[in-house]
């Protein structure tokens, strides 16, 4: 089973070729500062890939669950710090699903069932706490109030034409104003590397959960 990897440009280091196909999240933020790709193939039909990502505990992974708690991704990845000190009262770590994740900060901006869904949240993503904006799905495009910036994060599933799935993820973020997007780019350089590996975490969970059904 291959490992995850990271993809910047149309093809991976692994060969794959990233899709051109248009994405629900082109149509929530096409123009963006920021991206981040990540992909893992799935020994699973595509409709229990994409179903798997609702159910699967997306914080399970050891370093995903310890940088959620040192608020490492602070409006990308990361339950606000009050949930955060929930998640450590307890004896057994709530999972984090898709349902908790829209329930900390994160809204749905749409969905192509059984192919992509799509969050978006707005945050000052520099600070500690993150900075998230409570906003509805609608006001999400058209947002550009300064001082702020606004991401959108896919998980989208396509058939392999051998037989199984190709999971993606893609986040995007841009900033309202040359300042915000000065300190976003102090923070990415320091957090980049992490956020990768809590993607393929994620995806690596995803996967898990799906070829378990």
């Amino acid at each position: 089973m291959s490992a995850g990897y990271s993809v910047a440009a149309a093809t991976s280091s692994t060969g794959l070729i990233w899709s051109a196909a248009a994405m629900n999240l082109d149509d929530h933020l096409p123009r963006f500062d920021f991206v981040e790709r990540h992909a893992l193939d799935v020994s699973a039909p595509p409709a229990a890939a994409f179903a798997a990502i609702r159910r699967a505990d997306l914080g399970g992974g050891p370093l995903t669950r310890t940088l959620f708690f040192l608020r490492a991704l602070p409006g990308l990845a990361v339950a606000p710090r009050e949930t955060a000190r929930r998640f450590l009262a307890r004896r057994e770590p709530l999972p984090l699903t898709f349902g908790a994740l829209a329930s900390v900060g994160f809204v749905i901006l749409g969905e192509d069932p059984g192919r992509e869904i799509v969050l978006g949240t707005i945050g000052r993503f520099w600070r500690p706490s993150g900075g998230m904006r409570p906003f509805a799905s609608a006001e999400f495009g058209a947002f550009a109030e300064e001082g702020w910036a606004k991401a959108a994060w896919n998980f989208r599933v396509e058939a392999r034409p051998s037989g199984g799935a190709i999971l993606f993820t893609e986040t995007r973020v841009l900033c309202t104003d040359p300042l915000s997007r000065r300190r976003f780019r102090r923070y990415w350089r320091i957090v980049r590397p992490f956020s990768g590996l809590i993607r393929i975490e994620m995806l690596s969970a995803i996967r898990r959960e799906a070829e378990r059904a």
